[in-house]
């Protein structure tokens, strides 16, 4: 099956932070803490998916109290930071819920989401992740990492299950 093909099976979609929710810069201030921004579209995105029944989850190898609280306030509940190793966690989560990986969407940037995306059915990065990403990518998205690309593949998989733009779309 193509990536296309594919879509419409999809029930989880798990991201990382930096690099995909985030463009990977960082604000560091003297007291230590670290800010980072993210795109307000892909939070659309990723509420709406939520609503539509599909599972979310975050999997980082970073810690930011502040995307964290974001992420909550989006209603993501499967939200795993401070993360050594992502592909056990992945895998321990569709343990829970019952999900084949083949329903599994990882996205990722960088060589530690590498497993992860080995291992997920459709694996997919944002058009500015490292080379090695990309080659086992079956879709690269045309916006970068933090700039929409969330919400590329969100709207994508949303639309071929018939579930992007219904009536509650158009509130929050």
């Amino acid at each position: 099956m193509n990536f296309k093909e594919k879509l419409p099976h999809l029930k989880l979609l798990a991201f990382d932070i930096d690099g995909v929710l985030t463009d990977g810069s960082v604000i560091c201030h003297e007291n230590g803490s670290q800010v980072r921004t993210m795109n307000i579209k892909d939070g659309f995105a990723l509420q709406y998916a939520i609503k539509k029944g599909f599972t979310i989850a975050i999997i980082s190898g970073g810690f930011s109290e502040g995307a964290k609280l974001r992420l909550q306030k989006l209603g993501i509940t499967h939200i795993f930071m401070n993360v050594e190793e992502k592909l056990p966690v992945l895998q321990q989560l569709t343990i829970e819920t019952g999900i084949n990986p083949s329903q599994v969407l990882y996205m990722g940037d960088d060589l530690p989401d590498f497993p992860c995306m080995r291992w997920s059915g459709v694996p997919v990065c944002p058009a500015d992740a490292a080379h090695e990403i990309r080659g086992i990518s079956e879709y690269i998205t045309t916006a970068p990492g933090g700039r929409g690309a969330v919400r590329e593949v969100i709207e994508q998989v949303m639309r071929a299950q018939h579930k992007w733009a219904g009536e509650d779309a158009y509130l929050w």
